[in-house]
């Protein structure tokens, strides 16, 4: 019997799916809300490891891959333009906190005698940064950094769980209180603002909107408040002397604007019944790529878009900006009409995925040659970006323009989680039964240093990126603890912080840090070999 199982779990397929499935049942059990996910299959690979099973180094590179490329496409869109936005903040403090943890774990390899890929591996599972892994073991070429990863992870996760919902208690902080009384840091000068006008320029009486002079692209009019009467504003809706126009624009836009039209009122107008705002999320996949002008929303539908946020970033209402899918748009209209406009928005919600094989293929050759090409560094020789870097920096440009030339990369949520996942577990799967020879002797050895290793690094993380956040950058504590998940990619963290407040915010802080950390995490565990 033992023969028959050994000559089974020799057929590749068969070892790879036996520990995907012991590993995945293991990431599924939790202990007060608390689990390994994926990382459960490194750990089962490590014990099939240290029998002797060994997964081929093929299917751990193409898992690898498959997974790097799903980490740049996923960040790209968002990744450059949060570069010219005050997304700089959130790239400066992922920054520091991947910095911290390299210092940190330059540190402790010093002190407790550590090997370099063994405290790369601490430093990747202290900031739960998988992708940083696979860097190191492609920068070190040595299975033991998966052992220090698969020592770290636990608690790297374990301890921003309890940070997040320790602080707020034992600080007394009202989270709610908090986020009201703090600004928003998402916020840019070019983000949109409402503001009132009355309409005292005799040249305007009797107009309609669109007679206007509308060569501001930003400003848009949402509502004619006439009275008692609020109307929806459309093109053909006509102005009088006294009129008050809600208007959404930049601030500095909307003021020249103003001038034109005559004066700026304080007073907030609110919406009566017949009129609400509602956020719509643009799902359906005829859609992506249009622009509002295109959709003839006020035509059609009688409606006004008066914002739209991408990846948590509100944008100016320019009606030619092209849409992508995950758009929220802010719209205005009656319900019935606001009721028909979401189901068109939805209405194509297919129950596949939209993966084009053709672009991920040569997404992943690209990838993989630019991983290929030596790059001179001045008294150190060349260094190679490798299968983690190449196929990260192209992937992040292509999800960038999303499509280029037959490459279209704009892909369902889902789509792309797939990829993500199927790639993440064959890597963890190969990585883990290659570390897994050494792990008995690594742990016998050096099992206490590792632990307490570990633990500083991520303790060094959490403490210094909070207070970062917290003191130099005038964060609140929701946004600095929303960053601070983010900058550390730990989604469980996340997790732990929406159960303490109901809002987005955190979310939208989270989503604006966890790109930079999750590039800054993997090109560090490449460039940190100059440190050691």
């Amino acid at each position: 019997m033992d023969d028959l199982l050994h000559d089974l779990l020799n057929e590749q397929l068969i070892l790879v799916f036996v520990i995907l499935f012991l590993g995945s049942c293991l990431g599924q059990l939790k202990f007060k809300g608390i689990g390994l996910g994926s990382a459960g299959v490194l750990v089962i690979a490590m014990i099939f490891g240290h029998y002797g099973y060994q997964v081929s180094t093929a299917i751990q590179n193409l898992g690898l891959s498959l997974f790097i490329v799903a980490v740049g496409l996923q960040a790209g869109p968002r990744f450059f333009r949060m570069m010219r936005s005050n997304g700089i903040v959130f790239c400066l403090i992922s920054l520091f906190i991947v910095i911290s943890a390299v210092l940190s774990s330059v540190v402790v390899a010093k002190a407790f005698d550590l090997s370099t890929p063994l405290a790369i591996g601490l430093m990747t599972g202290a900031l739960t940064n998988t992708s940083g892994l696979a860097a190191a073991l492609q920068a070190t070429n040595d299975p033991i950094a998966s052992v220090g990863y698969g020592i770290a992870y636990p608690f790297g996760v374990l301890a921003i769980i309890l940070f997040v919902q320790l602080l707020p208690r034992i600080g007394k902080i009202n989270l709610k209180q908090d986020l009201e009384d703090t600004n928003n840091p998402i916020k840019t000068d070019h983000s949109p603002e409402v503001m009132t006008f009355k309409v005292t320029n005799p040249k305007l009486h009797k107009k309609t909107l669109r007679e206007l002079d509308f060569s501001r692209k930003s400003v848009v009019i949402s509502r004619v408040i006439r009275g008692d009467h609020t109307m929806i504003a459309l093109h053909d809706t006509t102005i009088l002397l006294g009129d008050y126009l809600v208007t959404v624009g930049e601030d500095h836009e909307l003021k020249t604007f103003g001038e034109y039209v005559g004066e700026t009122v304080d007073a907030t107008m609110d919406n009566p019944d017949n009129i609400q705002l509602r956020k719509i999320t643009v799902e359906d996949e005829d859609l992506v790529g249009k622009s509002i002008k295109e959709l003839k929303l006020r035509r059609k539908y009688g409606a006004t878009v008066t914002r739209i946020q991408r990846e948590g970033i509100e944008l100016n209402q320019n009606p030619n900006t092209p849409l992508l899918r995950g758009d929220v748009l802010t719209m205005v209209s009656s319900e019935d009409r606001l009721d028909e406009i979401e189901k068109c928005f939805s209405r194509k919600k297919l129950s596949v995925t939209n993966i084009h094989i053709l672009s991920i293929s040569i997404t992943l050759l690209v990838g993989i040659l630019v991983g290929m090409v030596p790059i001179p560094i001045p008294g150190l020789g060349t260094m190679q970006l490798g299968l983690a870097g190449g196929p990260l920096i192209v992937a992040l440009i292509i999800g960038h323009f999303g499509k280029l030339g037959p490459i279209h990369v704009r892909y369902y949520g889902p789509a792309i989680h797939v990829i993500s996942e199927l790639g993440l577990v064959l890597f963890l799967a190969g990585a883990g039964t290659t570390a897994g020879q050494g792990l008995v002797e690594v742990i016998r050895d050096q099992g206490v240093e590792l632990v307490i290793s570990g633990t500083i690094i991520t303790m060094v993380t959490i403490f210094s990126g909070y207070i970062v956040a917290r003191k130099f950058f005038k964060f609140g504590v929701v946004y600095s603890l929303g960053t601070l998940c983010g900058g550390r990619t730990c989604t469980p963290g996340l997790g732990a912080l929406n159960l303490l407040i109901d809002s987005e915010d955190p979310a939208i802080a989270y989503a604006a840090a966890y790109p930079f950390s999750l590039i800054f995490g993997t090109i560090a565990a490449q460039f940190v070999l100059v440190f050691y």
